[in-house]
């Protein structure tokens, strides 16, 4: 690869992590909705684990900044699920075709959203939460997009609220899943280079979602959410059958 292709390459990198970080610092998730498709196209080398572990900084980020409206109630129990949920898609992806998996895990998420918009409302227990933590583990390790299931459960949530909440859940998350690749060979020195890579870009989205924020929390919130949950099953979708 000669110097002005490889300068390209940052310049694409640069504009997909800034975008998904600006997403993510807005609505408390999003930046593999934005970043996993195109960051396949450009290099997949960045996925799963450059991308994880930038996502780390980023909610180590979020977490801090909105950490006085953080909803502590509960999260033990969708970290929980989590790790469950990693545990079981480590496991499923060894014997289910993913193409089968995206494509129930994107019905489960637009039932989600039906669900939402007929005014029922899913209220958070303890089993609701180790339930939607699970079901948001397996589709982060299966599909890479493991937001969905949590915003449905946190989406009544005020903007600061919602961010920081999930964005201390993601941190314990993100964490899970670099153990589990790391004792696979999946995460090394190569993968926290490209890591480094993705920084740049991840803080620039960072400083901008904290004026997009602002103006989402204007009565915005739910619906991006539910409008981002939706677009995201439609993804998995097409992904399953491309």
């Amino acid at each position: 690869m000669d110097l002005n292709s490889e300068w390209l390459v940052f310049g694409y990198v640069f504009i997909i992590s800034a975008l998904g970080a600006t997403l993510q610092g807005s609505l408390g998730l999003g930046l593999g909705f934005v970043a996993v498709p195109l960051l396949a196209i450009i290099d997949p080398q960045f996925l799963p684990g450059p991308l994880i572990m930038a996502a780390l900084v980023l909610t180590i980020l979020l977490a801090f900044r909105e950490h006085e409206s953080i909803q502590v109630k509960g999260i033990a129990w969708v970290i929980t699920g989590r790790l469950i949920g990693t545990l079981i898609g480590i496991q499923i992806l060894v014997l289910v075709p993913k193409d089968y998996l995206s494509m129930t895990f994107a019905i489960m998420v637009i039932l989600g959203v039906l669900i939402s918009l007929s005014g029922i409302r899913i209220k958070r227990s303890s089993g609701s939460l180790l339930g939607s933590g699970t079901l948001s583990g397996l589709m982060a390790t299966t599909a890479a997009i493991g937001g969905p299931p949590l915003a449905m459960i946190y989406q009544y949530l005020r903007g600061p609220e919602l961010r920081g909440t999930l964005s201390s859940i993601f941190v314990f998350g993100a964490i899970i899943s670099l153990i589990a690749l790391s004792t696979v060979g999946y995460f090394g020195l190569l993968q926290l280079k490209l890591s480094v890579i993705l920084l740049p870009g991840i803080f620039t989205g960072y400083y901008f979602s904290k004026f997009t924020a602002r103006l989402l929390d204007k009565g915005f919130i739910r619906p991006a959410i539910l409008i981002f949950s939706l677009l995201s099953g439609i993804i998995l979708i097409i992904k399953s059958i491309l």
